[in-house]
């Protein structure tokens, strides 16, 4: 049995399918009992429901199984406290493999969220337990934040200057990553850097959303005054608000980019890029529109 954390996530739920293709058993653990639904849905066998801070959710998530892929609940301030927890379970547990889900780049103090999953790692590399480091790109799936605008305006609107260099990658490829890392031998005391492209600047993905979508697309800077403005009145908490914006100055600063060649060898193809992407999106017949967000 593999245990995946934060199972009713979107990342958790690419592992899952990606899991269930290769006719793998998977517990998820989820927040929410209305979450199971969701995660069997994806494919898990098992739905254990509880908070991940609760330390007798965690002990009887982990009781038999052989590996577990921890996905931290994203944008939590208390990730590392989380995720010592976990390996401590873990390990109490006989657990013989786990995969941590980190970021690109956690070296990069500026953004808590990255800071913290490398004190995550430090504490895996300490647990004594075989591990396997997942540092995946921006996701390409975040393009749908802007999807509505992309496609009815030709506007792709981003809280940083069109110039800024970002990789992404396709969560779905991340998560048969996740399942290669799960199930196949070769990759205990691996740390993988997951990108999709190369660091590629905002106006050459709108350009590449513009080659996929047979449209026009362009970037434009979005203000971040107003970007936090909307994000609070939506509901976001101060501590994700202010590390979002954190990260918005650090992208525009530096950027967030790295190669592709990890993901290419692993997947044994090129991965997607920003117009495949584009291209998935569009309906087959009739008029376009946005696709739900995920």
């Amino acid at each position: 049995m593999i245990l995946i954390t934060g199972a009713a996530g979107k990342t958790g739920r690419a592992a899952l399918r990606a899991l269930a293709r290769r006719g793998e058993p998977v517990r998820a653990l989820v927040r929410q009992p209305a979450q199971a639904d969701l995660a069997r849905a994806a494919g898990a066998v098992d739905v254990v429901a509880g908070d991940l801070r609760d330390p007798a959710v965690v002990r009887g998530a982990v009781q038999g199984a052989r590996a577990v892929y921890h996905i931290c609940p994203n944008m939590a301030p208390d990730e590392v406290a989380l995720g010592r927890a976990l390996l401590a379970a873990a390990r109490a547990a006989g657990v013989a493999h786990i995969v941590y889900h980190s970021v690109l780049h956690p070296q990069t103090e500026a953004m808590p969220h990255h800071w913290n999953k490398l004190r995550v790692e430090e504490a895996v590399f300490e647990s004594g337990l075989a591990f396997t480091i997942l540092q995946p790109a921006p996701y390409l799936q975040n393009l749908l934040a802007y999807w509505e605008s992309i496609t009815t305006r030709g506007v792709f609107a981003v809280p940083y200057p069109p110039e800024t260099r970002l990789s992404l990658v396709d969560l779905e490829e991340v998560g048969q990553v996740a399942a290669l890392a799960l199930t196949e031998p070769g990759h205990r005391g691996a740390t993988y850097e997951l990108c999709g492209t190369a660091g590629l600047t905002q106006t050459e993905t709108a350009a590449a959303l513009s080659a996929g979508l047979e449209q026009p697309v362009r970037v434009e800077q979005a203000d971040l005054g107003e970007w936090e403005r909307g994000a609070r009145a939506a509901g976001l908490s101060p501590y994700a608000v202010d590390t979002l914006l954190k990260m918005f100055r650090y992208y525009a600063e530096f950027g967030l980019w790295g190669s592709p060649r990890a993901l290419t060898a692993l997947l044994g193809r090129a991965p997607a890029g920003p117009a495949e992407f584009a291209l998935r999106q569009r309906p087959s017949s009739g008029p376009r529109a946005a696709p739900p967000r995920d």
